[in-house]
């Protein structure tokens, strides 16, 4: 039986952490995850957990004590945010190497500089080809939701890799919902022990952990990585559906919201999708055949699936909530546009990368961007494609439509982008 509660992102997270009750939680705080291991901190001081908490001295200790928990046959989780995860980062690939199975929850925060607490994706995009599964939540019961499933995904014979459940800094990860939570027993039932089948005590079978790979080994290793993360696709959808059976809520690789007749549709991650939905409704009283695409799986990414969704659409924005620096556009364009390249019908496409450190994105907003694809659509013509939204003129103004391409129009390529 769910059992309604009103929590954060955060408490909600920690909740889950509680309700799993893992072997060890290593912590070092950072701000917006910070909450997380002080709530779960309160629960083993009241004794309603018999996890190893461990304080240490930096990110880059708290993911190497997972490590080494993991190793040994723990159950092993942590969590982070910004430049906290950016420390993190030789580890990283160390976890998913080693396929050591961590959960690691991120509340994600625009990295430096200049220094900046807010939302954006820029820690966990600089982050997406660590190795790491990648699960990102639009509001608290999606985020708490996500964990519940993160262990079975990450644990899994065929997937064993390191998992990251990302939520949104201060948006999500401090804000209160009304979530249904559930029980206990059920959660531990849903979730189930860890028994791994190699770790460093197991004295039938010794063993090292991150060995020293040399070239006869190194590409092979890489290769059976790569393998556990396609194999995780499955993974993911068959743990999704068992949580349905159990817990009754849906969830697949992605949303997709009014796309059966689309002609155009954005491409969102996380909270964004809740303002882009309520454009994409006004926009269909306005008799435009607006559609949605939510991405909840960016690691493995689904590009047949997305391809198949978008195929049938005129043309198409990506949102980028981090700038790729790759002077055409952000991580999620490059997958999507990657995704469809070899549709035998292809959606024109742009990048809007929009909400960099904590900037508002509201439903006027999104509907301009609909605006805009409306004008692609009849005219074939994208203009400019790679676009930043919402950013400040050098006068202080804003953009009078709102949009602007890289180095305001000058000689790179790019122009002037108008509604």
């Amino acid at each position: 039986m769910s059992i309604r509660e009103r929590l954060s992102g955060n408490e909600a997270i920690a909740t889950a952490m509680r309700q799993i009750n893992p072997d060890v939680f290593a912590m070092f705080p950072i701000t917006p995850s910070t909450e997380i291991p002080q709530y779960f901190a309160q629960y083993v001081a009241d004794g309603k957990v018999d996890t190893e908490f461990i304080c240490v001295e930096s990110e880059h200790s708290s993911l190497s004590a997972c490590v080494g928990a993991e190793a040994a046959g723990c159950r092993a989780v942590t969590a982070t945010s910004s430049a906290g995860l950016s420390f993190m980062n030789e580890v990283l690939y160390v976890a998913a190497s080693s396929r050591l199975p961590i959960v690691l929850a991120v509340a994600c925060r625009a990295l430096t500089g200049p220094i900046n607490i807010n939302h954006d994706y820029s820690d966990s995009m600089a982050e997406r080809d660590s190795g790491f599964i990648q699960l990102y939540g639009e509001n608290n019961q999606e985020v708490y939701d996500n964990y519940l499933m993160a262990h079975r995904i990450a644990e899994h014979p065929d997937v064993r890799l390191p998992l990251m459940v990302c939520e949104d800094g201060f948006i999500t990860s401090h804000a209160l919902e009304n979530i249904e939570i559930e029980e206990d027993s059920a959660v531990r039932l849903f979730v189930g022990e860890y028994h791994p089948e190699n770790f460093l005590l197991k004295e039938e079978n010794p063993l090292a952990v991150g060995p020293y790979g040399i070239s006869n080994y190194y590409m092979e290793a890489r290769v059976a990585q790569a393998n556990a993360m396609m194999r995780a696709h499955d993974v993911i959808l068959d743990v999704a559906a068992d949580f349905e059976k159990v817990f009754g809520r849906h969830y697949g690789l992605f949303e997709s919201y009014m796309m059966d007749d689309a002609e155009v549709a954005m491409v969102i991650m996380g909270s964004s999708a809740g303002t882009a939905r309520a454009a994409v409704d006004e926009m269909r009283e306005q008799g435009v055949k607006a559609g949605l695409v939510k991405i909840r799986v960016f690691r493995p990414f689904p590009a047949q699936e997305l391809a198949d969704a978008l195929c049938g659409c005129r043309a198409v924005a990506v949102m980028d909530k981090s700038e790729g620096f790759s002077a055409h556009g952000g991580p999620l364009f490059a997958e999507t546009a990657g995704a469809c390249i070899n549709l035998d019908t292809r959606p024109k496409m742009i990048d809007i990368v929009y909400g960099l450190g904590g900037r508002d994105f509201t439903v006027k907003a999104a509907k301009s961007v609909f605006e805009r694809l409306q004008k692609i659509s009849k005219t074939g013509e994208t203009g400019p494609v790679y676009i930043h939204m919402g950013q400040r003129e050098p006068d202080g103004s804003t953009c009078s439509d709102g949009f602007s391409s890289p180095d305001n129009g000058s000689e790179s390529g790019h122009t002037k982008g108008g509604a």
